[in-house]
């Protein structure tokens, strides 16, 4: 499963009503560990071992300000998790590690 962009359009469908518990990173292209953290959240998202079972949102907080600021997402690099339709964690700044990600993801399954 590839990471899915979440925009506007398809914010409430993918993230907030998903029947699977979802990860969403919230990122901006001028956030140096955010660009860092990018691949290893792919590589996360690509691991067959939460195939069907966590959903791996993204959205670039450049282009999607509204839906960062609705969420609260104050500070970047950011990672929401969302299970049974509410928030269940968050990790932001420099608590947003690939390890603590990692954890959450299964903590949620």
């Amino acid at each position: 499963m590839s990471v899915i962009e979440i925009n506007k359009d398809n914010f409430e469908a993918e993230f907030l009503n998903s029947g699977l518990p979802v990860v969403m990173d919230f990122w901006g292209p001028g956030c140096g560990p955010c660009m860092a953290m990018m691949p290893k959240y792919h590589e996360l998202a690509d691991n067959p071992k939460y195939q069907g079972k966590v959903k791996f949102c993204s959205t670039d907080t450049s282009k999607n300000r509204r839906t960062a600021v609705n969420m609260k997402v104050m500070s970047l690099p950011a990672f929401v998790f969302y299970k049974d339709g509410r928030e269940a964690a968050r990790l932001m700044g420099n608590k947003a590690t690939i390890e603590s990600v990692r954890a959450k993801v299964e903590e949620l399954m």
